[in-house]
């Protein structure tokens, strides 16, 4: 299980965290009020699942058992609201990333099978 965030591509590593801030920033940061650096990232993600946890009515029981004794339910639906929105749209924006890349080729092969198209008489 250890390596299910591990990367496909290892050089690749410096440019998801930078996306990884980039969504933050848009997202958690927007939620804020802050902007989100390295250097704050874990605080603000700290910050917002306590306050997410507030908005379940969930901070007490937290406070009371720990977050060690809390269900994976509970800590799922505070994670949900905390890490989905950075996890969706960093999703968008790897879909986007991989269609502008796809676009030329895409383009290549259409503009191929209207060449054959055309050599064969149709």
């Amino acid at each position: 299980m250890g390596d299910r965030n591990k990367l496909l591509e290892p050089k690749a590593e410096e440019a998801m965290e930078r996306l990884k801030l980039e969504v933050a920033d848009e997202t958690l940061g927007r939620d804020l009020n802050t902007r989100i650096t390295a250097e704050n990232y874990e605080e603000a993600l700290e910050q917002r699942k306590w306050e997410a946890a507030e908005e379940l009515g969930m901070k007490e029981r937290i406070e009371d058992v720990g977050w060690e004794n809390m269900t994976t339910g509970e800590v799922g639906k505070i994670g949900g609201r905390v890490g989905g929105k950075i996890g969706g749209q960093m999703v968008k924006e790897l879909v986007g990333m991989a269609e502008a890349q796809m676009a030329p080729v895409a383009e290549e092969a259409t503009d191929k099978q209207a060449v054959a198209a055309r050599l064969k008489g149709g």
